[in-house]
């Protein structure tokens, strides 16, 4: 039952709509869903470029199809959205350096160990698993785009994964 003040009865729920003056409440509200993080690269027109990303999900196993969403307000939107080859690695919990490398303000590929795929797309040998993708599609997502990749292969290793929530980096624990 909904209280006068917009909380749930009995519980500290509260009910908004999205947008402009609640865009702040919906940011933390999405903020509870923990993901992964990731490292997408791709080649551009002035040489590699990466960026971290939390969007990234799968689609499809045959065919086999990631997913990820750059904003478009990054300067980086335009190289990414048309870049025929790109990575998406996914990093293990000891990688948050490696996270911070590739956000606003980061030394991107600088002193990293990095080398060319056989489609030239940057891949960052070691993370947790790395998805080397061909260019499927681009599709409009609001102030995103969404762009779907066709898995060309795939590198994995045995760890646990970097995760993201509420604004802070954490680390996955089983349940017992």
């Amino acid at each position: 039952m909904m209280a006068a003040n917009g909380h749930l009865s009995g519980r500290d729920e509260r009910l908004f709509v999205p947008g402009t003056e609640t865009s702040r409440e919906f940011r933390t509200a999405l903020g509870t869903f923990a993901t992964g993080v990731t490292v997408v690269t791709a080649m551009g027109g002035q040489g590699p470029m990466g960026m971290t990303a939390n969007s990234f999900t799968s689609l499809s196993l045959d065919p086999p199809l990631v997913l990820w969403s750059p904003a478009k307000s990054s300067s980086k939107h335009g190289g990414f959205t048309t870049a025929a080859h790109f990575a998406i690695h996914v990093l293990g919990e000891e990688q948050d350096g490696l996270s911070a490398c590739f956000t606003r303000g980061g030394s991107a590929f600088d002193g990293l160990a990095w080398e060319l795929n056989a489609e030239g797309a940057p891949v960052i040998p070691g993370t947790l698993a790395r998805f080397e993708c061909a260019l499927h599609a681009v599709h409009d997502g609001g102030d995103h785009s969404i762009v779907i990749g066709r898995v060309l292969r795939v590198a994995q290793r045995d760890g646990a994964p970097l995760c993201f929530s509420q604004g802070a980096f954490g680390r996955f624990a089983r349940m017992t």
